[in-house]
């Protein structure tokens, strides 16, 4: 193209921008490195068609700015600026791609994925870690939701900034959808330059009428710097010393779509997030029957408390791993115990019913929220003087989920069912039912002995439309049904719709979650199968772009030294926690993400299937073994922690202990086939650890090929999807197709049509 319909179009995009209400610039910002990185001096630089000319006091600069319009894609951009230092120096300093937003409005809904939702804009509190409810003015049904000292936007006429670094983010993006034009905006950057992470900031005018964006190489938060539950801890980035020579590109993609709905976001950001950064490569660990084994002994051996029969959440080296209903694994740990294990864990099982009804049914009808020793029972923070007797009413929804999947399961196996098991089950999803013909909503924490919602609102009872619908269809009471699809009705109207999904997590106040998101996916899917009535099943299809927002899409580069940089561990996967715990996890907490295989039948789109792989697969290359040591965990603990940023124990780095991401471990194995296979569709798909194709294809049979590249042999469970339109059974996977392949072993299998 000529230089002169290069410039033409140059501006001409330029002009697009402008009349979207955006502009852009660049910066070059020197840092007060003794005062927390303190700004000392900002040089702004308008864009320009041509090479940009900039002296500062010591150094001189030259910037080049390249913006392309992507053919045949109406709205989107590539966008890139390219700092050279052509002499002297710049100490402590960054550089800024700015993109500046006029007729901004706090009513845009801002999404920076598994950081921001809505822009965290919500009544805020500051107290340390673990932050609790502290003042009774903040109880009731209908107060506002509270989030704990997270970056946000600010709801007051506070300044108004959020400040991340590229690894805070699932996926390195920033959108928003403006309501009033019902259109959406989306950035996408890449991780990091040769500096190392990059940042992204958003900071709002004092009159909310503009906004800048900023891209910075490398990241400097200024002054402060988030550290898990508090905002005001001091900045500890490093900025760069540029020299003559020295040279930076900030790269991006810009996209403006039509957004008639917040959801319309979410949908947008699922369809282009990799598309500047590719999905990882799949590095096969251990296969999921090997993983399993040793989980079960670990459990058997560490988890099972003898003396009054239960598994424990953790190693009981605490009130909080000793035993909690539901979330960190009481009551669900004991499923794929049951439906995989040996004689022993099926006894242990057992054991674990009998200790836990009735005696773990509190005076309101929930379950007793946690407890410790075996016999004393309590509510979920024993010492906060406010909090010591709540209940999360997502335990109890968890537990009564997991509980009835047993009785099936136990079913199944020829295992009596004890009537007390039944009537405890019952009795929690009668004061779910009694709780919402009362209040009208089940809340968020209730009272352990009175029942009475204390904190009312969030979406933390996410799980219970899908228990209430088991319940429904195991008690043979349609009246359950009834009630789960009024619940899932409310939800999607107050919450869902409006991209405000949160209070599942017990130790975040009401930060935004992906555990919620996920259970509500899971009820969803579970009310489609149930009743085929479309509307479950489009807002499933909604909730699971939502999702996505919470699952790295790419491999992110953990520093060198860090521990799991040394490690070579990959994140495709993962599953981040909240916008106050910002790590990911190996796994769902605490699902196998059964929903994800549950749409596929329903829609017959495989991109549900990949997102499912991306997770399953990912879970075992965190589990420690002999042959995978990982500092500071023993033989079979897997770290909840996958930290791509700095929130608390470093970057790369771990906490050492066994949790709830083990749980998730056996339940994918329990529930998610280790090859998925449907003949009439030539689909056939590895959630193992091993590789799968179709080799050959006639009318009457599929010859698929499995290689197992582990060095552990794998008994791989594979499930023939043959009526694809028929909704799974509670145990189609308790007696699958089993493939025996050895380490490293190439294995031909033929399936019949």
């Amino acid at each position: 193209m000529p230089l002169f319909a290069k410039k033409q179009a140059f501006n001409d995009d330029i002009a697009t921008l402008k009349s979207k209400h955006l502009s852009l610039s660049g910066s070059i910002t020197q840092y007060d490195t003794q005062h927390s990185n303190a700004v000392l001096s900002r040089t702004k630089i308008p864009i320009s068609d041509k090479t940009q000319s900039i002296k500062l006091q010591q150094s001189e600069w030259i910037i080049n700015t390249n913006l392309k319009a992507i053919a045949n894609r109406s709205g989107v951009y590539d966008l890139s600026m390219t700092f050279h230092c052509i002499s002297g120096n710049s100490a402590a300093s960054s550089v800024s791609l700015n993109l500046d937003f006029d007729n901004w409005s706090t009513k845009n809904y801002v999404l920076m994925p598994a950081a921001a939702y809505n822009g965290n804009r919500e009544n805020s509190q500051r107290h340390f870690y673990c932050p609790f409810w502290f003042d009774t003015k903040d109880l009731g049904l209908d107060k506002p939701q509270l989030i704990s000292d997270v970056p946000r936007l600010n709801v007051s006429d506070s300044p108004s900034r959020i400040q991340f670094r590229s690894g805070d983010m699932s996926t390195p993006a920033f959108a928003f959808r403006d309501p009033k034009t019902k259109q959406g905006f989306l950035l996408l950057t890449t991780q990091e330059t040769r500096l190392g992470d990059s940042g992204i900031d958003i900071e709002e005018t004092d009159d909310r009428s503009q906004s800048s964006l900023s891209i910075t190489a490398p990241v400097v938060r200024e002054k402060y710097r988030y550290y898990i539950a508090d905002l005001q801890y001091p900045s500890t980035d490093i900025p760069a010393d540029f020299s003559a020579g020295d040279s930076i590109t900030i790269q991006t993609r810009i996209f403006f779509f039509s957004s008639p709905e917040v959801q319309s976001l979410f949908d947008y950001f699922a369809s282009i997030r990799n598309e500047l950064i590719q999905k990882g490569k799949f590095i096969p660990s251990i296969p999921m029957s090997a993983a399993f084994s040793i989980q079960e002994e670990k459990f058997n051996r560490e988890n099972f408390e003898p003396e009054f029969g239960y598994y424990s959440v953790g190693l009981r080296e605490s009130y909080s791993q000793d035993w909690q209903i539901g979330w960190t694994g009481g009551m669900i740990s004991t499923y794929p115990l049951l439906a995989n294990g040996s004689d022993e864990s099926r006894q242990n099982v057992i054991r674990n019913f009998d200790w836990l009804f009735p005696n773990g049914i509190s005076p309101s009808g929930y379950f007793w929220d946690s407890g410790e020793k075996g016999n004393l029972w309590g509510g979920i923070f024993p010492s906060s003087p406010l909090m010591k007797d709540w209940h999360l009413v997502r335990k109890s929804g968890d537990g009564l989920y997991y509980v009835l999947k047993q009785f099936y399961t136990f079913k199944q196996k020829g295992i009596e069912i004890k009537p007390a098991w039944e009537e405890g089950a019952r009795k929690v999803a009668d004061t779910f039912v009694k709780t919402w013909k009362t209040y009208g909503q089940l809340g968020n924490y209730v009272d352990n002995t009175t029942g009475e919602i204390i904190v009312g609102g969030s979406t933390a009872a996410g799980i219970v439309p899908g228990a209430l619908a088991l319940a429904a269809n195991y008690f043979d009471e349609p009246s359950y049904l009834e009630i789960a699809k009024q619940i899932a009705t409310q939800f999607n109207e107050k919450y869902i719709t409006k991209g405000l999904i949160y209070g599942a997590a017990g130790d975040a106040l009401q930060n935004f979650d992906s555990e919620s998101t996920y259970a509500l996916l899971e009820s969803y899917t579970v009310l489609y199968d149930q009743t085929h009535e479309a509307k479950w099943l489009k807002i499933s299809e909604n909730l699971s772009n939502q999702f996505l927002t919470w699952v790295s899409s790419y491999d992110y580069r953990f520093p060198v030294n860090s521990t799991l940089g040394k490690l070579g561990k990959t994140t495709t996967g993962a599953v981040w926690a909240n916008t106050q715990n910002k790590h990911a996890a190996p796994g769902i907490c605490t699902h196998s993400g059964l929903a994800l295989l549950r749409l596929y039948r329903a829609t017959g789109n495989e991109e549900y299937l990949s997102r499912l792989q991306d997770i399953t697969r990912l879970i075992p290359q965190y589990m420690a073994t002999k042959e995978n040591p990982i500092p500071g965990l023993q033989n079979a603990w897997i770290s909840e922690r996958i930290s791509t940023t700095d929130w608390l124990e470093g970057n790369g780095e771990i906490f050492s202990g066994s949790t709830w991401a083990e749980t998730s471990l056996m339940l994918t194995y329990t529930e998610i086939p280790g090859i998925y296979i449907v003949p009439e569709k030539n689909v056939c798909i590895a959630f193992d650890q091993v590789e799968t194709k179709v080799v050959k294809s006639s009318r009457k049979k599929l010859e698929i090929e499995i290689n197992n590249p582990t060095k552990y042999p794998a008994s791989v469970k594979l499930f023939i999807d043959n009526n694809i339109n028929e909704p799974l059974s509670q145990t189609f996977l308790m007696n699958p197709k089993i493939v025996d392949i050895k380490a490293g072993e190439i294995k031909r299998v033929d399936v019949s049509k």
